[in-house]
């Protein structure tokens, strides 16, 4: 009997030991999401344009947030980054409502909230004609556009096609201000770029953000953009998230808007982060390609001197999303952008 006790003592000791040893890694389950971003808290109510699209009947999430200040009678649309969504706005959202602007901010489709489409041929012309679709979905014929990142890029695009209903441009470190593969970058088929999205985790964004946004200078405020991300390409419809982001990439790395910026008539303000070094696919260029793309101080004072009227306001000590850095900053300088 003695024994027997002993020998069961014995084994529950070994099992809360190896419990005990598994601490560390169960306090770094992170957390997983549905293909549309299900279970990702959003800072406000997501609605829903249900629309069709090169044959296909789609969905865009998107934000639309009434003043809660007094209201001034515009709107703005805030576009978001590649690796970021309609959410990342949040923030700001809350600073323009209260300054009493009405608030759009979708998610495009194949990224967070929308559609993930099993076909479509992703461009920016395409996803700028969705979102003016939306915008004419809730009769808002002239608007203030933001886009951040990708989102800069798209902004342009958008403003390059519908010039009519832009009020202003108003663009946080865009990319696609040089062209990649001009400047010696290789191109990359979307199916190895799949490939290489199916590797993507919580560890890989953090290290390529933490590198080329913040220059090395990680807050524990951004972990929840990280696991935004990470949680979509963890959830069950990995493999099709991995795949639009493939061919997003694709559409990034072959359709620069750097060659249009003189075409652009909307009034533009560039908001650029000095420090950022992005430069989508300069990881397969020589050492010696790599070390001069990515500038951004260069970049933002060359794109200001392209586009015929245009704004330049620098942040020289922040990185690729000032907004999320820097936010008050951030704040401050875009309301005295917008007047």
């Amino acid at each position: 009997m003695a024994i027997r006790m002993m020998k069961a003592a014995t084994a529950l000791a070994l099992i809360l030991g190896a419990a005990m040893t598994n601490l560390p890694a169960m306090a770094q389950q992170r957390p997983t999401y549905g293909v549309q971003l299900e279970g990702f808290e959003q800072p406000y109510p997501l609605q829903r344009f249900n629309f069709t699209s090169q044959g296909q009947d789609l969905s865009m999430g998107y934000l639309d947030v009434a003043p809660t200040g007094t209201p001034n009678g515009r709107a703005i649309v805030l576009l978001h980054g590649k690796n970021f969504c309609a959410a990342t706005w949040g923030a700001t959202i809350a600073v323009l409502a209260d300054a009493g602007y009405r608030v759009i901010a979708p998610d495009q489709v194949g990224f967070c909230t929308s559609t993930k489409p099993v076909r479509y041929q992703f461009s920016l012309a395409q996803l700028a004609g969705n979102t003016r679709a939306l915008l004419d979905h809730l009769r808002l014929p002239k608007t203030l556009v933001m886009g951040h990142s990708m989102g800069g890029m798209l902004a342009i695009r958008y403003g390059l096609i519908n010039p009519q209903a832009v009020e202003k441009l108003l663009l946080v470190n865009p990319i696609g201000l040089e062209d990649w593969q001009y400047e010696g970058v290789p191109y990359a088929s979307i199916d190895q770029l799949y490939q290489q999205e199916l590797k993507t985790s919580f560890n890989s964004i953090k290290a390529y953000q933490n590198r080329f946004y913040y220059n090395g200078n990680w807050k524990p405020d951004y972990d929840r953009w990280v696991e935004m991300s990470a949680g979509l390409y963890a959830g069950p419809g990995r493999e099709q998230v991995a795949w639009n982001q493939a061919q997003t990439s694709e559409m990034i790395f072959t359709q620069p808007v750097v060659h249009e910026l003189v075409r652009l008539r909307p009034p533009t303000v560039l908001f650029i982060g000095a420090k950022d070094r992005t430069a989508p696919g300069a990881n397969r260029a020589s050492e010696e390609t790599q070390m001069r793309l990515g500038n951004y101080e260069e970049l933002g004072r060359r794109a200001q001197r392209a586009i015929p009227t245009s704004t330049l306001v620098e942040f020289p000590e922040l990185g690729h999303s000032p907004q999320v850095e820097a936010p008050d900053r951030f704040h401050k300088a875009l309301l005295e952008q917008l007047g």
